[in-house]
């Protein structure tokens, strides 16, 4: 069904409804109208990286993880996986009448704001820090919730627009200003792909203010950017109670009618909420016309439509035991095992067991199932953990011994043990190992979202980029051993490597990996295969080289505006092989509306099979408004097998040659081009850590 019928019959529905009626089908736990034969509808639900919080479901690595692939057909077929999983849910839920949250078929999900400060703790929600990359795999992750057939699978959601980052302890009365430059080349790029390319269904907006106007009241944002400028023609809803922040925290208004009034004025269709309880209080004092209250009805019951809830679809068949399935288990262990950044490597890796007698096993994260898991996860049948995945892989060839060695957080691991209880265990472990297996890390009660249950601060932000001292006196007393040591740090953001860097043989960046983390681990510390992500965000020194918090101008943020040396940069990961890009000129796109590509001659020097990101980076060396270092224009992830050596293209997206202006305008200004086609950035950093320095292509080339 097409969005013109599907609209034409939420028109014909709608106007059967009373004014009340409409008005009652605003709330995100929509009650039946049983004279018309329609039941209730709750449209929260979640699926960040797997359905959410509604029992059983295969839990995929968080967002950042998914990310750190840089793998656009991985990320769609994970929004296919989740989508058809939340059919094969909502169809049995709807078939007993079970109309409860998370129980629909509209996904708040993706996440796709900019993870600009490593502070923010639900930046592992986010596919990272940069524009092009999230705008990419969020395209193609709701391309896959979405479908592409003749009724719309499950409905995605762009969060949260826009301009929306942290301060957790802050977002409920924060005014995040920006300028108009940051805010069209850094803050709205990846909503505009999901929205004009992606055709997302649905547009949550964020909690703060943004230049002064509250986001699910904006209309800057909702009216003229996102409707009337890209066309958006599907639902806006509020983050839940943020239209209660708007007389409460905001106070852009005065009272509960007021601000139920602004938001549906504005363009807001759906309140997550209880605010919307008052638009008919709002209607009757002229505040809000019929009209408005309408025409948000029939675009709720427009995506109804969409997804087939009144006339069936061919997703009604798919069967309950698709859920959490052989097929999309394994797909989540190849998720993980994609996702993993293999930061530093002495030698060390990959493991071979027969040269192995006694592994230890040591930390907090080894046999944690929380840091599989992230945040807005499933409920998995089986979660593999480090340690027992490992255990599984090794069998009986090799011991393996283990300690916690610390609690994530707490000085003690037993209440009424002495301070540092573990560490003489974990010392005895290390001693008694042929090398160490060292488990470190964060889950989602460290960084999260203000107000989740469980969160050890007040917020979910982090202070500083400092693992809990626990766990930084279990490092050091581990590296006293002399033992070697391959860290495994699970976490979804940057953390403080400088000492791990200077005394361990490798670090290996797991994120939050789902749950078949471990079964992957395992495969990669051990060779079966070679790891291959990419950092998605800037691991910075520390936070002394950063902006305040608050502060959401580019200047000094990411990769993009860095004016410092990065400990680990964006785009950086080492395998065990070596890619090397022999040679590469940009070519005329012989297909296609892009006019050009790159084509690049790749090789494995090394002498493993390995996968791998080429990426290009673009420097347009006359225009005063391209962005301080090169960014990132186009990347592909490529297989190689040792010694293998291949020719691919990689088609540049217009946008490769646009810069903003600091009035926010995108336009092709100048004509000489410097791409830097390599397996990572060009920055000094990278080519330190790399050993090799991307190839450089100067080239003037015209628009005209």
């Amino acid at each position: 069904m097409n969005r013109e019928e599907a609209r034409r019959k939420a028109e014909e529905l709608v106007g059967k409804m009373t004014l009340e009626e409409r008005a009652s089908q605003l709330r995100y736990d929509a009650p039946p109208i049983k004279r018309l034969g329609i039941p209730a509808y709750n449209w929260w639900n979640e699926a960040l990286h797997g359905v959410a919080r509604a029992g059983q479901a295969t839990v995929f690595p968080q967002a950042i993880g998914l990310a750190a692939t840089f793998d656009i057909e991985l990320v769609r077929e994970v929004g296919d996986v989740v989508s058809t999983e939340g059919r094969a849910k909502y169809n049995e839920y709807a078939a007993k009448n079970d109309r409860d949250i998370y129980k629909g078929l509209t996904f708040w999900a993706p996440n796709v704001n900019i993870f600009r400060d490593p502070r923010w703790g639900r930046g592992h929600e986010t596919y990272g820090e940069d524009p092009y990359l999230t705008g990419r795999l969020g395209v193609s992750y709701v391309k896959g919730l979405q479908g592409e057939g003749d009724t719309m699978k499950a409905a995605a959601c762009a969060k949260h627009f826009a301009v929306h980052s942290g301060p957790e302890a802050l977002r409920h009365e924060f005014d995040a200003v920006v300028t108009q430059k940051d805010l069209r080349e850094t803050y709205l790029p990846a909503f505009e792909a999901l929205v004009t390319e992606a055709e997302v269904e649905s547009v949550m907006g964020a909690y703060n203010r943004t230049n002064g106007e509250p986001c699910c009241g904006s209309k800057t944002l909702l009216k003229d950017i996102l409707r009337e400028e890209w066309g958006f023609q599907g639902h806006v809803v509020s983050d839940c109670w943020a239209i209660r922040d708007f007389h409460e925290h905001h106070m852009v208004t005065s009272t509960p009618k007021e601000s139920a009034a602004m938001a549906i004025n504005a363009g807001c269709d759906l309140n997550c909420g209880v605010t919307y309880l008052h638009i008919l209080s709002a209607y009757e004092e002229g505040l809000v016309t019929e009209e408005t209250i309408t025409e948000a009805a029939v675009r709720l019951y427009t995506t109804r439509y969409l997804l087939g809830l009144f006339d069936g679809s061919e997703y009604d068949a798919i069967p309950y035991e698709k859920v959490e399935c052989r097929e999309h288990l394994a797909l989540s262990e190849k998720a993980a095992a994609e996702s993993f950044v293999l930061l530093k490597n002495n030698g060390i890796l990959p493991l071979k067991k027969e040269k192995i007698k006694t592994l230890g096993i040591i930390g907090p994260n080894a046999d944690s199932r929380a840091a599989l898991i992230g945040n807005y996860h499933g409920t998995s049948s089986e979660y593999v953990t480090v340690q027992e995945g490992v255990i599984r892989y090794l069998g009986d060839e090799v011991r393996v011994l283990t300690s916690i060695g610390c609690d994530l957080l707490k000085d003690r691991t037993e209440s009424i043990a002495m301070r540092n209880d573990r560490l003489a265990e974990a010392q005895i472990v290390a001693e008694h190992s042929d090398v160490v297996l060292l488990c470190l890390g964060l889950d989602e009660t460290l960084e999260g979202e203000e107000g989740d249950t469980g969160n050890s601060y007040a917020s979910g932000d982090k202070t500083d980029l400092l693992l809990p001292e626990p766990q930084r006196l279990l490092m050091e007393a581990v590296a006293e051993t002399g033992t070697p040591v391959v860290l495994c740090m699970m976490a979804g953001s940057d953390l403080d490597l400088s000492y791990a860097a200077e005394h361990f043989d490798a670090i290996l960046q797991l994120w939050y990996p789902g749950a078949q983390g471990g079964n992957a681990a395992a495969k990669i510390l051990f060779g079966e295969l070679s790891p291959s992500g990419k950092l998605p965000v800037t691991f910075y020194e520390n936070l002394e080289e950063l902006p305040e918090f608050t502060d959401y101008s580019m200047k000094g943020r990411t990769y993009r505006y860095l004016e410092g040396k990065a400990q680990y940069p964006f785009g950086f990961g080492l395998t065990y092989g070596k890619a090397k890009v022999l040679s590469a000129e940009v070519v005329e796109n012989p297909e296609g509306s892009e006019k050009y590509c790159i084509c690049a001659d790749i090789k494995n020097e090394g002498n493993a099979d390995i996968e791998g990101v080429l990426e290009i980076y673009v420097k347009k060396t006359d225009s005063p408004d391209d962005t301080p270092n090169p960014s990132l224009c186009a990347f592909e992830r490529v297989s190689l097998l040792a010694g293998e050596e291949k020719e691919i293209q990689v088609v540049l997206p217009e946008s490769a040659f646009a810069v903003t202006d600091q009035e926010g305008k995108r336009l092709v200004e100048g004509k000489q081009f410097r791409f830097y086609v390599g397996f990572s950035q060009p920055d000094d950093r990278s080519v330190e850590l790399m050993g090799e320095k991307p190839l450089e292509i100067d080239t003037v080339l015209s628009f005209t």
